[in-house]
């Protein structure tokens, strides 16, 4: 339960700058679609690339495991 308020706490810290980025693109001209798209993409990366160095290191954290699970 503690890890879950802890995410939603991140999530929640995160939610502004990752608007700003996502209105800063579009007015760029990207699409949505096109920024929604590469975001996700960019996420993705990002968690193999932490979940890759967590089992480098001899342990993965849960939540970890579950995200690489669902994104292949």
């Amino acid at each position: 339960m503690a890890e879950m308020k802890q995410n939603l706490t991140c999530r929640q810290a995160l939610a502004g700058a990752f608007q700003a980025l996502s209105e800063e693109a579009v007015k760029a001209g990207w699409s949505e679609g096109d920024v929604a798209l590469a975001l996700a993409e960019l996420a993705e990366e990002q968690v193999i690339e932490v979940t890759a160095k967590v089992i480098m290191e001899g342990s993965i954290h849960p939540q970890l495991a579950a995200a690489s699970r669902h994104s292949s």
